[in-house]
């Protein structure tokens, strides 16, 4: 079956199209998602704009349902999982699009798997730098939760268990 594609704009900018075609010439990064079973479940580019980062991601036979979608801060992914740490927050903000004080810079908006279990997206992440914040020593991870991230409860959204996990790597 064919993925759903679907275009998520973050802080309402337009530019995933242009950003993309030059994204090439920054350089790039890569997760490639494993579930518990250590199967694959897809794979997230992740490439540098002058806005952010615009993360592409193609998902294979992953639960139908809305799931949260967010980059965590450590850059080891054994199941459950909890070993990729806490969402990436560089700059201390609180949990969530509707937090007041918010979000972090691993914050992005749920997926919506379809029946299929297969989809394709992009986001662009304005927060996100892939720099030696990301990079750091213990690395980063891209992880998705069993249900959807309610956009405010700290310090995770109350998102459920952790589905799948990849570590981000150049």
């Amino acid at each position: 079956m064919r993925a759903k594609r679907v275009t998520v704009l973050l802080a309402g900018l337009a530019l995933a199209a242009a950003a993309s075609q030059n994204a090439g010439a920054m350089g790039h990064a890569t997760a490639k998602l494993l579930n518990a079973k250590g199967e694959s479940v897809g794979e997230v580019v992740l490439n540098p704009t002058p806005h952010g980062t615009l993360l592409h991601a193609k998902f294979v036979n992953l639960p139908p349902g809305a799931h949260a979608f967010h980059v965590h801060t450590v850059g080891k992914c054994e199941p459950p999982f909890k070993s990729a740490g806490g969402h990436y927050n560089p700059g201390g903000k609180k949990h969530g699009f509707l937090a007041a004080d918010g979000l972090h810079a691993g914050d992005m908006p749920n997926i919506h798997v379809p029946a299929s279990g297969a989809l394709e997206i992009e986001v662009l992440n304005t927060l996100l730098k892939l720099d030696s914040n990301l990079f750091d020593a213990d690395g980063s991870a891209i992880v998705l939760h069993a249900g959807p991230d309610d956009y405010k409860t700290d310090p995770a959204g109350a998102a459920g268990g952790r589905i799948a996990c990849g570590v981000i790597a150049k």
